[in-house]
């Protein structure tokens, strides 16, 4: 029987179901399973911006009048928002809070914010608003009311944070956080042994845009077919442009693989904001990252860049 059964371990955290999928031939990885989800419940309670205890709520409260320091996990994520921040040229922000407050979506209760609530939020967002001091592994805000959220990266973040504890106990696993998020762990050529995995198409969910064999990489879906509102005939998606303080219209959905889950989170964000012309920019400086976009006025998926343990097919 082997591998034609399958054990899935599974828990809510961070809005979305997290689950833990192993070949039956690794059966005795089910209780490492259970500590990875222990482990992501207790990252959510360190990340969340809806609990007032938790960390990130700290940091809101107190970064503007002085110094937080934070434990050195978290600094390292802090600086790598920084870094995709940088890469994305603005796109990915986690200062943007203040602008899906004000287009409803922190409730999920869209709606068109007057001109002077979009000035007001756009003058408290931007990567240059959270200044990250590294020798004393500390945040800090430029001025009163900037904030921080992990909603785009926090996902990946929490896979990868786990991956490592799979790693040691297991040969092969499927780690995922909803469908928007997956890390595919094992080892071998993505041909004949990894894990396939399905995009959907974000147009009409019966049918798939593309066919991912993935190893030993992690992939990424952004896209606001679940999250949005209509007004005068006009659609407004729940992922927000942080420069120009609109939702973003240029893609229907984009999917990253890399190798860390966390940067395929952020990125999706990042290139769904960005276009296609960003992810080229990007694809072109750094290897090891695959997108594939389906652009808002396009029918065809393009894709852009590639990675080592990942094959994809478009059908």
């Amino acid at each position: 029987m082997g591998e034609d059964y399958w054990l899935h371990v599974s828990r809510k955290a961070m809005a979305c179901l997290f689950e833990v999928t192993l070949p039956f031939s690794e059966r005795f990885g089910v209780p490492v399973a259970r500590d990875v989800l222990d482990e992501i419940q207790r990252l959510e309670r360190q990340l969340t911006v809806f609990q007032d205890s938790s960390v990130v709520s700290f940091i809101n409260r107190n970064a503007a009048v002085r110094q937080v320091s934070v434990e050195g996990s978290l600094f390292e994520l802090l600086q790598l928002c920084r870094t995709i921040n940088r890469d994305t040229e603005g796109a990915f922000d986690i200062s943007s809070g203040p602008l899906t407050r004000c287009w409803g979506f922190f409730k999920r209760q869209g709606r068109i914010p007057h001109s002077d609530e979009l000035e007001n939020a756009m003058a408290v967002v931007g990567g240059d608003k959270v200044i990250l001091d590294s020798e004393s592994r500390a945040i800090r805000f430029a001025l009163s009311g900037v904030e921080i959220n992990f909603g785009s990266i926090g996902k990946g973040y929490a896979l990868d944070r786990v991956s490592a504890l799979v790693r040691r106990q297991v040969s092969s696993a499927l780690l995922s956080a909803g469908s928007s998020s997956i890390c595919a762990l094992g080892s071998g050529d993505p041909d004949e042994s990894g894990w396939s995995v399905g995009i959907r198409h974000s147009r009409d969910k019966s049918r798939r845009l593309a066919l991912l064999r993935m190893r030993n990489c992690a992939m990424s879906t952004s896209g606001s077919e679940e999250q949005f509102f209509e007004h005068d005939g006009r659609r407004y998606g729940h992922i927000i442009d942080p420069r120009s303080g609109r939702p973003a219209d240029l893609v229907s959905s984009v999917t990253v693989v890399a190798g860390s889950a966390a940067i395929a989170d952020a990125l999706a964000t990042g290139f769904y904001v960005g276009g296609r012309e960003l992810a080229e920019r990007y694809c072109a400086a750094h290897t090891n990252v695959l997108v594939i976009m389906l652009e808002s006025k396009s029918e065809d998926p393009v894709v852009i860049g590639s990675h080592s343990g990942c094959k994809v097919a478009i059908i």
